[in-house]
Parts: C-alpha cells; structure tokens; sequence
C-alpha cells in the first residue's frame, strides 16, 4: 500500500486572504487536516482556514496545553501515531500551523517524529514578523543591517545583551513578559524607535507606542517591531 504525504501548511497570521495559492490547494485536496488545539478545543489555525475545508476530510485536533509550566511532548507523541495511523493508510495529511512551520512554528514537533517515516513537504508561510513591519509600514533591515528575532522570555541581562548589537529587531511572545521587555527598552533608549502591534492582519489589529499598552491588557498574538535607523541616518542606497 503506499504511503501518504505529510504536509507543514503555513496559514499566515490570521488574514484568510494571505494564505498562498499551493496552500490552498492542498487544503482543498488532503484527506485529513489536523491543527493545534487549545484543551477547550479551540484552534486559531483552523479559524484562519475554517471557510477552505470540505466536509468530507477527516479532522485532527491537535490538543496542546498552553501553559509554560505544563510539557507539551507527551501531547505531540500521541498526536504523531494519531497521524502516522493515517498516513500508514495511504491518506495525506496537512497539519496547520499560524505562520510559517519551520519559524517557531509547532509543525516542527510533529516534523521531528514523523519526517523519517513518510514523505513530507513543508508550505512557508507569512510570519507575524513580516507581517507586523508590512501593517506597521517600517522597512525592517537595509542593507548589512543585523536583524534579530527575540523571545520575550528571555531574561533582562540576555535580551540588554542581544538589542545592543542589533540594527534591528523583533521581540516575540510578549504577553506576561512585557513590562520586563519594556524596562529594557528603556534603558537602552529604545523606546520611542519601537512600535507595538497586537492581531497583526486581523480585524482587531492594534499598532501602538510603547508608551500607550497597558501592561495588563498584553495578548499572546502581539510583539515589537524595532525597525533599522538607516532611515532616520539618511542612508538610501
């Protein structure tokens, strides 16, 4: 019997109409569609695509706790032979992942367990991180820029270290984490450069100043776009 294909399908960051062509097609096309799931059973990924499913495809709700305390491996384990019965079948699977798969994307897990096994082909798709400059309207990088991507968990002595050597950066998973992210931003004079957005795409985006957030109102779907100074410098070319 042969196998089925796995796929990694990047669904973007909330906005239906930037999913790309081929991954359309394959959403259209799978037999089986499986996404993350919170434990109430709610999923952003299949939110974003909900409107694209046929009603003859078998769906797999990738049930994840979204707590940092709590070890999703064990959820992935089971959710792999889940999907590995229906590629053993010969069904194909696309599995969802908000934004890209192989960018911190949760793909990655079941990629790990499963790409060995079956034949497995990966859809990009639009980052928050590109996503949030194009809706901010800053050009991130120009140039030799040295561009970096930070987690807001990071401590306050990695994230000083790290923003000082950068000509431009992003800091993700806010949330909790923002007033430390925002007192190093401060010492660092970083301020009034960097821009805020939450819901990037979606209806409900929001771009803000550093200084307007309430700390206490922070979403998970939010980060903060330090964009290059070459701008403000003059340089162009």
């Amino acid at each position: 019997m042969n196998l089925g294909c796995l796929y990694g399908v990047g669904v973007g960051t909330g906005n239906p109409e930037l999913i790309t062509l081929k991954a359309l097609r394959i959403l259209q096309t799978v037999s089986v569609v499986a996404y993350p799931a919170s434990e109430d059973g709610n999923s952003f990924a299949r939110s974003i695509v909900a409107e694209f499913l046929q009603s003859n495809q078998i769906e797999v709700p990738i049930v994840l706790p979204f707590k940092l305390e709590k070890s999703a491996q064990a959820f992935y384990n089971k959710a792999a032979e889940e999907l590995a019965v229906h590629l053993s079948g010969g069904k194909d699977v696309a599995v969802l992942c908000e934004g890209d798969p192989f960018f911190y994307g949760s793909f990655m897990y079941i990629f790990n367990r499963l790409s060995q096994r079956f034949t497995t082909e990966v859809i990009p798709g639009i980052s928050s991180v590109m996503a949030s400059a194009a809706m901010i309207g800053v050009p991130l990088t120009y140039r030799n820029d040295v561009f970096m991507v930070l987690s807001g968990i990071l401590s306050e002595e990695v994230l000083r270290e790290k923003l000082q050597v950068a000509d431009a950066a992003v800091i993700i998973k806010l949330g909790r984490n923002f007033r430390k992210v925002k007192q190093v931003l401060q010492e660092l004079g970083l301020v009034e450069r960097a821009k805020y957005i939450e819901y990037a795409t979606m209806e409900n985006q929001r771009v803000l100043s550093i200084n307007e957030v309430e700390v206490e109102t922070v979403p998970y779907f939010s980060l903060i776009v330090i964009p290059s100074q070459l701008k403000e410098l003059g340089v162009w070319s």
